[in-house]
């Protein structure tokens, strides 16, 4: 089979329809009117992304830097490291989705790719916000540099980043289909371990503001891999031919590799000295997550059994609706907004 190149989109096509005539290497004038869009689906999820909208300064952190020197030493080491991990694939990921966007045609998609960037943007400065506020700054360097030096998290990496590679350098059609499969990875899965530590500390009412913030990202990164899962498919629905025995092989054993990556991190980062936290459980909730993935995408779920999630618990930090409920306490609540300086310093 040939390659497909993606042709990049245009600025302005005077001589094409407003609504796009596909998803890639199609024609539009790029003048986008949301009532008018060839994918139903994408201004629902429009409407979702924008109620969605947050920002680092709504959470006031002042109970977090009272309470971070109080966590054990292995817990201090794990938060930081975790922090690091999620900024470096939050600084790939805003890359990565704007790559995309310039290859997509259909502009409704397009505005779609654009928001996601902006909320990979939040992400990270969200990380910077929980730094600034409970570390010194060198040591909030020293965590921005923890990719560098960790062997395992630069294995789990690398393994996104070759995974993008080809793409950024050959965009056609297979390489897109294929980075996708890694986006999903990234935002469906390289997460997770670090996400039910954080959730785990709220359990135990440590870093609930942190906490918090992470299941904001929780909840955005879950509506990006519905996005590129979309995407996904309405490119094999455009190229029928390239949904072929090969792709699926490729994806459920890129599934499996990427969860005994997970698997592997999350045994150095967590071990067994989390309390709250059994080892084993975490690694079937890689696995049962894994599954979610490969099924969402539409391919086989690779790990025999794994169809239930272990962590029961975690299922209430992962699915409330932040603005109606506490994910902790499961009661109505309202955030105090802070001054976008002082981090909540003025409650100390």
């Amino acid at each position: 089979m040939t390659d497909i190149a993606l042709n990049t989109r245009t600025m302005m096509d005077a001589d094409a329809p407003n609504r796009s005539t596909a998803l890639i290497n199609g024609r539009s004038s790029n003048i986008l009117n949301w009532d008018d869009v060839a994918y139903p689906w994408a201004y629902a999820k429009y409407k979702k992304m924008l109620s969605n909208f947050w920002t680092p300064f709504e959470i006031n952190m002042s109970q977090d830097v009272k309470q971070f020197n109080d966590l054990e030493d292995h817990e201090q080491e794990a938060f930081l490291k975790i922090i690091g991990l999620l900024a470096l694939l939050d600084s790939i990921q805003t890359d990565y989705a704007g790559k995309v966007a310039d290859y997509i045609t259909d502009s409704s998609i397009n505005a779609l790719m654009i928001m996601l960037a902006q909320q990979e943007v939040i992400h990270n400065h969200s990380y910077s916000y929980v730094l600034s506020s409970i570390v010194s700054k060198s040591k909030q360097d020293e965590v921005f540099e923890y990719w560098r030096s960790e062997e395992i998290l630069r294995k789990r990496n690398d393994f996104v980043t070759n995974g993008y590679k080809a793409f950024a350098e050959n965009a056609n059609v297979e390489n897109l289909l294929k980075s996708i499969v890694y986006d999903v990875i990234l935002e469906g899965l390289f997460f997770y371990s670090g996400f039910a530590f954080f959730y785990n500390l709220a359990r135990n009412q440590k870093m609930v503001a942190t906490s918090t913030m992470i299941n904001y990202i929780n909840r955005d990164e879950q509506i990006h891999v519905d996005l590129f899962v979309k995407i996904f498919k309405e490119v094999l629905t455009q190229y029928p031919e390239y949904d072929t025995p090969e792709l699926k092989t490729f994806v459920e054993n890129t599934i499996v590799e990427a969860a005994h990556l997970e698997i592997e991190w999350g045994r150095h980062i967590l071990g067994d000295q989390m309390e709250g936290l059994i080892m084993k459980d975490v690694e079937e909730y890689i696995k049962f997550y894994a599954n979610v993935r490969s099924n969402q995408l539409g391919f086989s779920r690779p790990f025999e059994g794994c169809r239930t999630n272990p962590l029961k618990w975690i299922k209430a930090y992962e699915d409330v609706d932040l603005g109606k409920s506490d994910f902790f306490e499961q009661k109505s609540r309202q955030y105090t907004k802070v001054n976008n300086v002082d981090n909540g310093f003025d409650d100390l």
